[in-house]
């Protein structure tokens, strides 16, 4: 997917070993994607007003996200 600029502030992440949760706390359905600090690849994912959704967490190697971006669910990367 490609991805933009970063999420809009709405938008929250809470991050654990296991999983990353997304929480869309805009008005709007957003379409984000995960940063990881080794640039790991992560989906872009459409999450609709109050709705969530689940990344991978950073496991055990420490891979932590850095953010979340905005991103084009249509468009397909390699």
């Amino acid at each position: 997917a490609t991805v933009g600029e970063p999420a809009p502030q709405c938008v929250e992440y809470f991050q654990s070993w296991r999983y990353t949760d997304v929480h869309n706390g805009c008005l709007v359905a957003v379409s984000v994607t995960v940063e990881y600090t080794n640039g790991q690849w992560a989906p872009c994912r459409v999450i609709e007003p109050g709705g969530r959704a689940t990344f991978a967490g950073y496991g055990t190697n420490g891979n932590y996200q850095t953010g979340l971006r905005a991103c084009d669910p249509t468009s397909v990367t390699p």
